[in-house]
């Protein structure tokens, strides 16, 4: 391949990437609820990092709860739940640190089968934790039928998507009317104002 048409697939790549960050900016800033926006979240990372499966947990009472999946099976929301450090889901957000499997992620000593899951044979596997605050909200898994590396493009494209949601998670707990201007700006005062 030329250095020409590198730099031009590259540069594709990133516009790629920047329109999938803006989208998911866009539902942070619209009043949707949670639900759809982490439903709409997974439909656009499928859709940008052509996977097979994108599945969303949020932490609950130390559990991984299965909040939004783009191939959603019945009884699966809100029941498929999993503790801290159990499988390669739990595994990412007890250290904290992005997982990336290119093949068979199945035979890894951390995975837990789930007899309905589908995703339980996917070969491929990438995890990022959701951060809000520092701290671990839950976990973005994109997976891939067939074996795939995955770039380091695509691992920091993911972490930086597992940080939007967490911002996503932290504002759609905050009282809209705790989002008023003057309260923003007593924040960002504050520390002034003291000195």
């Amino acid at each position: 391949m030329s250095r020409t048409k590198e730099l031009e697939s590259q540069l594709e790549d990133t516009e790629r990437q920047l329109r999938l960050l803006q989208k998911i900016s866009r539902l942070m800033a619209r009043e949707v609820n949670l639900a759809a926006s982490l439903q709409g979240v997974v439909s656009l990372v499928v859709e940008f990092m052509a996977c097979d499966s994108c599945l969303l947990y949020l932490l609950e009472d130390q559990q991984l709860v299965l909040c939004a999946s783009n191939n959603p099976q019945p009884d699966t929301l809100g029941r498929v739940r999993l503790k801290l450090g159990e499988g390669l889901t739990g595994w990412v957000a007890r250290e904290r640190r992005l997982l990336s499997i290119s093949r068979e992620a199945y035979l890894d000593s951390r995975f837990k089968l789930f007899t309905d899951l589908p995703e339980d044979s996917y070969e491929a596997f990438l995890s990022a934790p959701i951060v809000v605050r520092n701290r671990v909200a839950g976990v973005i898994n994109v997976q891939h039928r067939d074996t795939h590396f995955h770039s380091g493009g695509e691992m920091e494209l993911l972490t930086t998507v597992g940080e939007q949601v967490g911002s996503l998670v932290a504002l759609s707990t905050l009282d809209p009317a705790a989002l008023g201007l003057a309260a923003t700006l007593d924040l960002v005062m504050a520390p002034v104002r003291r000195a």
